[in-house]
Formats: C-alpha cells, sequence, structure tokens
C-alpha cells in the first residue's frame, strides 16, 4: 500500500456492523489515491476465504474496478494447510463460474493488519481470531465479517465452512461470496453494479 500524503479531511460514509458498531466504510488510504486492499480470511485458506478473494477480484475485473485495488488477497487464523492450494471442490465449483482461483494457503500475519485496509472474516469465530490476534499499532485496518455486506439490512451474514460438506456447501458459499462482493464494491466504492 503506497504511502498517504496529507489531504483535507473529508466526512467518511459509515455503516453499522452486526454488533451495532459503527465503521468506516472508506479507508484513509482509499481516501488519499482511491485504491484500497482487502484480505478475506476463514480457518484454514483452503475453502472459503479463497474463493472469496477469486470472487472478489472477479467482480472488480468484470466491472472495470480492479485498478481501485492495491490488493486483494485471502489467509487464514490458522496454519494447517500453508502452502496447499485451495481444496479441489472450492476450485471446482469457481471453475464452473468461470472464476480463476490460484492461491496457496497461508496464515495471517502481524503485518496484515498494518498493510491491508479491510480484512474480512468468514465467521464469528474468524473474528474474533482476528481481534485477539490484531497488533496494538494496527488502528487503520478495518475488522468486519464479510457477511456485513450482505443485501439490505442484513448484516453479520456467515459464510458457513463447507469442508465436511457435499457440493452444495460450496455453491452456497460461492453465492454469498458474489452477493457480497458485489455490494462491498457498491458501498465502499460507491460502484454502479447489477
Amino acid at each position: 500500500m503506497g504511502e498517504c500524503s496529507s489531504a483535507t479531511p473529508v466526512q467518511l460514509p459509515t455503516t453499522t456492523n452486526y454488533n451495532g458498531e459503527t465503521n468506516i466504510t472508506t479507508s484513509m488510504a482509499a481516501a488519499a489515491d482511491g485504491k484500497i486492499s482487502v484480505l478475506m480470511v476463514c480457518l484454514g485458506n483452503i475453502c472459503r476465504s479463497p474463493m472469496a478473494e477469486a470472487v472478489f477480484r472477479q467482480v472488480a475485473v468484470e466491472n472495470n474496478l480492479l485498478d481501485r485495488f492495491d490488493k486483494i488477497d485471502s489467509a487464514g487464523t490458522a496454519a494447517y494447510h500453508a502452502g496447499e492450494p485451495p481444496d479441489p471442490r472450492s476450485a471446482a465449483v469457481c471453475a464452473a463460474h468461470n472464476v480463476p482461483v490460484q492461491h496457496l494457503a497461508r496464515r495471517v500475519t502481524k503485518d496484515d493488519f498494518r498493510t491491508f485496509d479491510y480484512i474480512l472474516a468468514m465467521d464469528e469465530y474468524n473474528l474474533r481470531d482476528l481481534q485477539e490476534m490484531r497488533p496494538a499499532d494496527a488502528t487503520a485496518v478495518k475488522l468486519g465479517m464479510f457477511g456485513d455486506y450482505e443485501d439490505g439490512e442484513r448484516r453479520g451474514v456467515v459464510v458457513e465452512d463447507p469442508y465436511y460438506g457435499g457440493k452444495r456447501g460450496f455453491e452456497v458459499n460461492f453465492g454469498q461470496c458474489l452477493r457480497f462482493s458485489r455490494n462491498f464494491m457498491r458501498e465502499v466504492l460507491g460502484a454502479d453494479i447489477e
């Protein structure tokens, strides 16, 4: 992420997350140079978060918004699968929707809290772990649930872990990732996405 120059303070739009807390929806980096960075997080970084990363990137590409992002990535709160590719079922569902997935699992690092504008958890357990992992000096990052970007008033929707289930769970996850990605870009970037 590039350095921010000093600028005239602006009134930033806010949203309310599932805990009723008010969050700034546009990062200071976005306010300064129009680019933001987003990290998707699940437990092992092989099912939900690599799918979320891939779908998010594809939505950005299809809507000519990729240049609005410094970085789009994913990671896990645990290192169970570090260095492994996405779960074949997750990759297959993405491929069926013409969404490329190229990722090797990794664990969230302390630097992630300093370099990403948004870190979005797939469930409340991931969010709790992220809150515990967050370094004290990482005050600019916005931690929240990816499901905070559900349609309408519904916030904090969980992207359930499909690891022990069948293909249907991965399809449900894909639909959620698509909706949440579009809504994020509408809310945070002000993009006109159908």
